[in-house]
């Protein structure tokens, strides 16, 4: 794998998730209640933190359960919520230790379907449906991961030109285009549920 992704918009971060299939996942683990460029941008500083060019599985799955949240809870922190996600990312990778051998990318290497592809992401710890189906579209859109049937099994996510998700991101314009989607989507949810609320 080693594609030019431009989610962090940051160069060594995102030279980092465009080589290394562990710091996507990671990222994508990470890209919750915080902004999206933060949150890819993470790997990159849990990689430095810990004095490597890239994540090792192995290594996250076995390092002291403290240690990792302090290495996340410096400054600046890795995420929001540093303590929930140092043990987010344990429990990923020592689930890539124990099903894949430690290698990200056996995840979606021999998929022989976007069904089976989307079953297998929905089994990593922390990834829903909505996570898989976004990471899935990151993976047919921009890493050129496109078992049959890639598109129906990432849902909207998957539509060309859609602009919803992290897997439309390629510069801050189509960054600043998914975040107004957001924002409108959010919007649209308040607006509904006050509706509701005054019925």
């Amino acid at each position: 794998m080693d594609v030019t992704l431009r989610i962090a918009q940051d160069p060594d971060a995102d030279a980092l998730l465009g080589r290394s299939p562990l710091a996507a996942l990671v990222g994508m683990l990470l890209d919750q209640q915080i902004p999206m460029e933060w949150a890819f941008k993470g790997p990159a500083t849990i990689a430095q933190r810990l004095g490597a060019d890239d994540l090792d599985a192995h290594e996250i799955a076995a390092y002291d359960p403290e240690a990792f949240a302090a290495l996340l809870s410096g400054k600046p922190a890795v995420h929001r919520y540093p303590g929930s996600m140092a043990q987010r990312i344990q429990q990923l990778c020592r689930y890539l230790v124990e099903h894949y051998d430690g290698d990200a990318e056996a995840v979606w290497r021999d998929a022989g379907s976007g069904r089976e592809l989307l079953k297998r992401l929905q089994e990593l710890p922390g990834f829903g449906k909505q996570k898989a189906q976004i990471f899935l579209a990151l993976l047919g859109k921009q890493l050129g991961v496109r078992p049959d049937g890639w598109q129906e099994a990432a849902g909207d996510y998957g539509q060309p030109g859609a602009f919803r998700s992290v897997a439309d991101i390629t510069g801050p314009e189509s960054l600043a285009k998914v975040r107004a989607h957001k924002q409108e989507t959010k919007a649209a949810a308040k607006a509904a549920k006050a509706a509701e609320q005054e019925k």
